[in-house]
């Protein structure tokens, strides 16, 4: 995928954490987004494309992930929330719209959690942390991650993930799946595997659920009527739209969108809309 019209950036954080991102346009108001499990910056291009004519737009890389540093970092939710929150303190970013995509919105709503001055406002696609899985199904979920990978290279299970994200996957799509295959590549396969497995364990094991009527900004909520991923179907055989209304239910000042014929990966799959609905929200 071309990265040569963005203006890619590097930053290196108070944990020594040297994080890459994308960082385009300009406005009163910026835009922050957190990609998910396994991805990166470039996931968020679509929307990149046009907000940047209205507001500044930041993307970024999270650690062991697209163009960042990897380590020996715990990949917990709590450690990408306080990335995030060093991260725009590093940028002394004001006006502030923190926009996370699945395991991104978890880490978003945990970031504000954590410090609750650091955004305005929040935007969530697809996000995790809605669903909610007790003791045994989470040790049920890990086993089968594990045991998906005994069966499967790294490289097989990221293109199948992403190409179940989305519900009909456009052929521009493979540019990006064929960059994060790159990337993966260019790394140790065990550092990969133990990252992925660290961040499962990490949305499984530090539920925000419970503590959604604490977040107090408005809230911006959207998902894919058809989601394959959204709930997990094998433990919780609900529509999507269930999960997505028992959470945003739960944030007082939230607002709901459900996009139709659409998947996981919806800021891509319909831009257009995710555009429409973000630029109607940032405007009040």
């Amino acid at each position: 995928m071309n990265t040569g019209d963005y203006n890619r950036k590097g930053v290196r954080l108070q944990n020594g954490c040297e994080v890459s991102y994308i960082d385009e346009g300009a406005g009163e108001q910026c835009i922050v987004f957190v990609h998910g499990l396994s991805n990166y910056a470039m996931g968020w291009r679509k929307n990149i494309d046009e907000l940047k004519q209205y507001y500044r737009c930041i993307a970024i890389d999270l650690p062991g992930n697209g163009y960042s540093g990897r380590g020996d970092y715990p990949y917990s939710m709590d450690f990408f929330a306080d990335c995030l929150r060093q991260f725009v303190e590093a940028l002394k970013l004001k006006n502030v719209c923190l926009c996370g995509h699945s395991m991104g919105g978890q880490v978003v709503l945990t970031a504000t959690l954590k410090y609750p001055r650091l955004a305005e406002k929040l935007v969530l696609c697809a996000p995790a942390g809605f669903e909610v899985f007790n003791s045994a199904e989470r040790s049920l979920y890990m086993t089968s991650i594990q045991l998906f990978d005994i069966f499967s290279s790294e490289e097989n299970s990221l293109r199948k993930v992403l190409q179940n994200s989305f519900y009909l996957f456009p052929g521009q799509a493979r540019e990006m799946v064929d960059e994060l295959t790159m990337l993966l590549k260019a790394y140790p396969l065990k550092e990969y595997r133990a990252m992925i497995e660290a961040c499962v364990y990490g949305m499984l094991h530090e539920p925000v659920f419970d503590r959604l009527h604490e977040i107090m900004q408005p809230t911006l909520v959207l998902y894919g009527e058809r989601d394959a991923l959204i709930p997990t179907r094998a433990l919780h055989p609900v529509p999507t739209r269930q999960i997505a209304e028992q959470g945003t239910n739960r944030i007082p000042a939230a607002e709901l969108h459900m996009l139709p014929r659409c998947g996981h990966f919806l800021q891509w799959e319909k831009a257009n809309d995710v555009n429409y609905y973000m630029r109607q929200f940032l405007s009040f």
